[in-house]
């Protein structure tokens, strides 16, 4: 059981990190047109009347004309911020803010964050009552206990909407659903298991409920808190202890932990020491889940134990119990069936949900998405990753049914297999690539170089792969100047990156004769003339370190255009054989993913290399895990008009169809042909109409003016250009690229890098 250092960024990166552009991590978008002066009528006044007055006569629609069914609004009085206590509701705003990105990210649900400056539990109750039917639920979050507990319970009486405390129940849901788990592997039976619970906290005591509503006897738990176990005639227990007091001699944590089948800690560090481990049952099972520090850790368990079944809240080691593989999920199940409440017929479906997915084999998409990793079910996999891509369609269609079955649904699901379909749809599958590339080469690290080592965010970027271990970053530019920025982004100078330059004699000499011997006849330059390129370009110096074996990749560009970067590149590193080399953008926008090329190396490209740019561009995108489906677009739609501008696209296509490919393509059409499905009824004798995600365009000028257009003016992410067809792994980033864009890069350096390895072998 592996454990690797988890990530840093210093506290200046982190702020800036929340006030770059608009300050925070939310906006609001419209949902609707409003271009027109008609659009603004329809949207406002008069139009907004006719929704009101429907509203007015029945409540219920409000899910219908307005957003309430999708939206959640997160609240919290900042009492109980993340383990850092009581720092008041305006500090927990940037973490109010975090959960309401989270929910849009993993569930496609609107979130509204919301402060109350209160301690006193009648008035947030108060508060929350009155603005309660703007919205389809209400997610608790960071409020001390008991108040979370006083809150919630009173809500869940006076709403009829759900009213969820993520710290209780999202905890309990995987919990539970690791125990479920670990439990089938152990070969033990919940109704006999013994069980200790040490933390009496709202995770602690919610956790403990679920573990009984799915079967655990109460009398076979035993709860410790600071103070000692929880017993039945202890003093001084407030009521919600008070229903966990067992019928026990037991006083200490060391005594009840004689022959317990589990242990679930939900407090601090260390409080399990490698005694009472011994002191377990055969087969124990271990959840540590303190943060960020477990009460004891894996490695200590294994020298004591190795039969033990083990959990963390930590993302470094297996078996990580994780809220976010379920609040979000549980909130989109609730909402589509309009439930009145999350009730625990919900939770124990949820928690069945996710132990029965882990059992599952793990699907090609899935393994693509954890970075080539195929997990199996067994003691180092207990629960799913957070980033598969199958729990948006399993934990909610789970707690949707549980919801109907239990009569607190006010809308049914007919279809649940058309309603899965739905719930895949709502995610780009795109937002789990780069996942998926990180953790891939964070397993078989490469050299990358990163040439423009005095530029803030190229360094940036470079501290940031280091530190996410996703590669070795290598710095190509002045020490003095380097150490000068590293000061500036509010780092010290022990950061740990090689630096390097022209003043390594021995290297230069070497890149020297790599290149001479590569030019003299090519361009006829003498070996002074190398050496004045070796010593003065820092892009050239980067290429002869992948040309030469120093480094495995590199990522260059941020400071000068991308044509004298892929001047200076391709002087020294040539095509791979028999490939094109050019530009293939990933625009991801409105839940699509579209691949564009070329953007950025050949003017306007002839039949024949539109033809061998699809083709390349199909093996990179099957390499991202999609099935290639390629459009040659242009101004016209299979031959209207036909004009001279035209004709090579058309043949293109037919130069396809000869070489048999293994993809599906089409062509010549219109961009809106391509990606609008309301087109396939016109042409139904296409299969590209409508379902493309490879956009061949005609030229370089069409293909960079539609992305950057894109990337502008829409709610468009773009990574790339990808600079594909290269001999070597080596990335130029558009000019003025962000830290995480350049970041992007290095990561498809790094794969590249390890993709040429396997092809070479």
């Amino acid at each position: 059981m592996k454990k690797t250092k988890i990530d840093h960024y210093t506290d200046k990166e982190a702020l800036d990190f929340h006030s770059r552009n608009k300050p925070g991590k939310i906006e609001i978008n419209s949902s609707k047109p409003m271009t027109t002066k008609r659009d603004l009528a329809l949207a406002y006044s008069p139009g907004v009347a006719v929704p009101v007055r429907a509203i007015a006569e029945n409540p219920d629609s409000a899910y219908d004309y307005t957003s309430k069914g999708n939206l959640v609004a997160v609240i919290s009085n900042g009492s109980a911020i993340l383990g850092m206590g009581d720092l008041g509701a305006l500090a927990s705003k940037p973490v109010m803010e975090g959960k309401a990105v989270l929910f849009k990210r993993f569930a496609d649900i609107d979130s509204i964050d919301l402060e109350i400056d209160s301690k006193d539990s009648n008035e947030i109750i108060n508060s929350i009552k009155n603005f309660a039917c703007s919205f389809g639920g209400i997610n608790l979050e960071d409020i001390a206990a008991p108040d979370c507990f006083i809150i919630e319970d009173k809500l869940k009486e006076i709403l009829d909407i759900p009213v969820f405390h993520d710290d209780q129940h999202g905890t309990a849901i995987i919990t539970t659903a690791a125990l479920i788990n670990a439990l089938d592997i152990s070969g033990k039976s919940i109704n006999k298991i013994k069980v200790v619970v040490n933390g009496a906290g709202a995770s602690a005591m919610a956790c403990t409920n679920l573990f009984k509503n799915s079967g655990v006897p109460q009398k076979n738990i035993i709860m410790v808190d600071r103070s000692g176990v929880i017993y039945q005639g202890r003093e001084g227990l407030n009521q919600w202890k008070s229903s966990h007091a067992a019928e026990t001699k037991f006083r200490t944590l060391d005594e009840a932990i004689s022959g317990a089948d589990v242990f679930l800690g939900l407090s601090v560090k260390g409080a399990l020491s490698k005694d009472m481990v011994k002191k377990m049952a055969k087969n124990p099972i271990i959840f540590a889940c303190a943060n960020p520090d477990p009460e004891i850790t894996p490695e200590e368990i294994q020298e004591v134990r190795d039969d033990a079944i083990i959990a963390t809240g930590r993302s470094d080691y297996p078996n990580q119990v994780n809220n976010l593989i379920g609040f979000p999920y549980v909130f989109r199940g609730a909402l589509d069936v309009r439930a009145k409440t999350i009730n625990e017929e919900m939770k124990v479906a949820a928690a069945d949900a996710i132990a029965k997915l882990t059992r599952e084999d793990v699907p090609d998409e899935v393994v693509a998405a954890m970075g080539g990793d195929r997990p199996h079910y067994g003691k180092d996999y207990i629960i799913p990753s957070t980033f598969d891509p199958r729990l948006i369609s399993v934990i909610p269609a789970a707690v949707a049914k549980a919801a109907m079955n239990s009569g607190v649904a006010r809308k049914d699901i007919n279809d649940f297999e058309v309603y899965k379909e739905q719930l895949k749809q709502r995610l780009n599958p795109s937002v789990t690539i780069m996942q998926g590339i990180n953790s891939y080469i964070k397993k078989n690290q490469k050299k990358i170089v990163f040439a423009d080592g005095e530029d803030k965010n190229t360094l940036k970027a470079a501290i940031a792969f280091k530190n996410s271990k996703l590669g070795i970053p290598i710095l190509v530019g002045k020490k003095e100047k380097i150490i000068e920025r590293i000061k500036e982004i509010g780092y010290d100078d022990h950061f740990g990156i090689e630096i390097i330059n022209s003043t390594d004699s021995k290297k230069r000499e070497k890149y020297v004769n790599y290149l001479f011997k590569k030019m003299q006849r090519e361009q006829g330059l003498l070996e002074r003339d190398c050496d004045r390129l070796v010593r003065n370009d820092r892009v050239i110096w980067a290429s002869c370190m992948v040309a030469c074996g120093d480094a495995d990749g590199a990522v260059t560009g941020n400071t000068r255009r991308f044509g004298a970067s892929f001047e200076k590149v391709t002087q020294v590193i040539k095509a791979r054989p028999g490939e094109i080399m050019f530009g293939l953008n990933m625009v991801i926008a409105k839940g699509k993913t579209i691949f564009v090329g070329d953007t950025s190396v050949n003017e306007y490209p002839s039949s024949e290399e539109l033809a061998e740019i699809a083709i390349s561009a199909a093996r990179v995108v099957k390499m991202f895990g999609f099935i290639p489906k390629v459009a040659f677009v242009s101004h016209s739609t299979f031959g209207q008009p036909l004009t001279s501008r035209t004709k090579h696209i058309k043949r293109a296509v037919e130069i396809l169809k000869n070489k048999n490919v293994d993809f599906d393509f089409d062509g010549d059409m219109q961009p809106d042909v391509a990606l609008n499905e309301e087109y396939k009824e016109l042409y139904p004798f296409s299969s590209i109409v409508g379902n493309a995600n490879i956009l061949v365009m005609p030229g370089q000028h069409s293909a960079a003016i539609s992305y950057k257009m894109m990337k502008s003016l829409g709610d468009t992410k773009v990574i790339g250009p990808l600079l594909i067809g290269l001999g070597q792994p080596i990335e130029i980033a558009p000019l003025r690229s962000s830290t995480s864009e350049i970041i992007n890069l290095a990561s498809v350096a790094a794969y590249s890098a390890d993709v040429i390895d396997y092809e070479k072998n």
